[in-house]
């Protein structure tokens, strides 16, 4: 498959025109802002991109996707009849593009690798701390005049062991950060890297992390190999009471498992920021519809279980890079310039 030359790239004098998918009032806010030194044109849709709303294009050039849009087969089909040459995510992962459909039919895909890792870390450690000290059960409390402590007895984090499950950009920084609280930490990555064992991190088998740690807290990618890497035969190895969290891909746990887990005391705590069927959930109000989703209704029952809705990136430094990267990437192709942020067939 030949992909486009720098010639095919250039679109005439007007400005390229992109369509935004699943995009919020905040998207608008940044892009809109940082789109004034590039000057495309930019149509914004709240629905996610599926194979019903792909129909709404016409004499668009590119496509902007989010982590719940859906970028099939037959959806990549239809970009490519109506002239679409290049789908950009504004996130990093991109395990809902068919890269096979992409590479067939010659549209690019561009990612944002990287945006702000202190962000999502910081937000896990957000979570632990929450779940441990209980701080959003105390506020409630406190609001009703309920000045009472039975109930939300925590631990200290020093001195506890950390298990950390992928050592990217944001694993690293979470890495460093239970390090400040004095915790040993134990990691676990196909590629183990040597700047993160200086820090103090001790890289271990997969087994022995989740047999020692208090808390794990998972940092990877979301991958054939890695999906429902917390199963029915994780769990049982798990210290008794140890806490959970996850603010990288839904799937990387099997939440009908981690419920019997729950409920059997195993996992003492369960913090997450994504969840498998979160495109028909999150980014959304839906304060006044009933929820016919049973295993987050389930989860939501559990005094032990802090969920929220993908809210990890949600920080200003990660939004401006986000736009800026995003907007980058389509200039780029545009000018024909090498893209650096590429996602291709492996």
């Amino acid at each position: 498959m030949e992909f486009p030359t720098q010639a095919d790239n250039k679109f005439d004098s007007s400005p390229m025109k992109i369509a935004f998918f699943s995009t919020q009032p905040y998207d608008r806010k940044f892009f809109d802002e940082h789109n004034a030194a590039f000057g495309f044109t930019i149509e914004y849709y709240e629905t996610a991109l599926s194979e019903k709303t792909v129909n709404l294009l016409h004499d668009i050039q590119a496509v902007c996707v989010f982590v719940n849009d859906q970028v099939n087969r037959p959806v990549v089909e239809q970009l490519a009849k109506r002239g679409i040459k290049i789908i950009a995510l504004r996130c990093a992962g991109f395990n809902n593009v068919d890269l096979q459909a992409t590479t067939d039919h010659g549209l690019r895909v561009v990612r944002v690798p990287a945006y702000s890792p202190h962000a999502v870390a910081e937000h896990a450690v957000a979570m632990i701390m929450t779940l441990n000290r209980k701080t959003h059960k105390a506020y409630n409390r406190v609001r009703e005049q309920n000045f009472s402590l039975n109930g939300l007895l925590g631990f200290d984090l020093f001195g506890k062991t950390i298990g950390v499950i992928g050592t990217g950009n944001i694993g690293k920084v979470f890495c460093s950060i239970m390090l400040g609280f004095g915790c040993k930490v134990l990691a676990y990555d196909l590629y183990p890297n040597d700047k993160v064992t200086k820090t103090g991190v001790s890289y271990v088998p997969l087994v022995e992390l989740i047999e020692k740690s208090d808390i794990i807290s998972l940092h990877c990618p979301l991958t054939v190999e890695t999906k429902y890497l917390i199963n029915d035969q994780s769990i049982p190895l798990m210290k008794k009471g140890v806490m959970l969290i996850n603010t990288s891909r839904g799937a990387l746990i099997d939440t009908k498992t981690v419920i019997a887990g729950l409920k059997s005391g195993v996992i003492g705590a369960l913090g997450i920021d994504v969840y498998e069927q979160e495109e028909k959930l999150f980014f959304r109000d839906l304060s006044e519809k009933i929820i016919k989703d049973d295993i987050i209704s389930r989860l939501s029952s559990f005094p032990n279980v802090l969920i929220t809705a993908h809210q990890g990136f949600f920080t200003q430094e990660a939004l401006t890079q986000i736009a800026e990267t995003t907007l980058s990437n389509l200039r780029s192709f545009e000018t024909g310039d090498k893209l650096l942020n590429e996602v291709k067939l492996s």
